[in-house]
């Protein structure tokens, strides 16, 4: 065992060498990618129980559809219940 930490020290030593630390300058830094299906579109979350998901999934899996399939479902129930234009789209 002493060997690999004799290894590992070595190789901590040598990558705190000037030349050895690189960064990439700030201009060269890469732009946040936003995945294509979500242009345009923000999220909305929630705080339940862990037996709300477990029931989500269940859902799901049963209806062979996703959670945020079934989300919109019942925020379009609720914005119809409340007189509000059914705005969340399903897929």
């Amino acid at each position: 065992m002493a060997k690999k930490t004799a290894d590992l020290r070595q190789a901590m030593l040598s990558s705190s060498e000037p030349e050895a630390r690189t960064q990439r300058p700030l201009e060269e830094a890469q732009p946040h990618q936003v995945r294509t299906g979500r242009e345009g579109k923000s999220n909305v979350t929630g705080y339940f129980p862990p037996e709300v998901k477990k029931q989500l999934r269940l859902l799901a899996a049963e209806q062979d559809t996703t959670i945020q399939d079934l989300l919109a479902e019942a925020l379009n129930d609720l914005f119809a219940k409340n007189g509000k234009p059914e705005l969340a789209p399903r897929f």
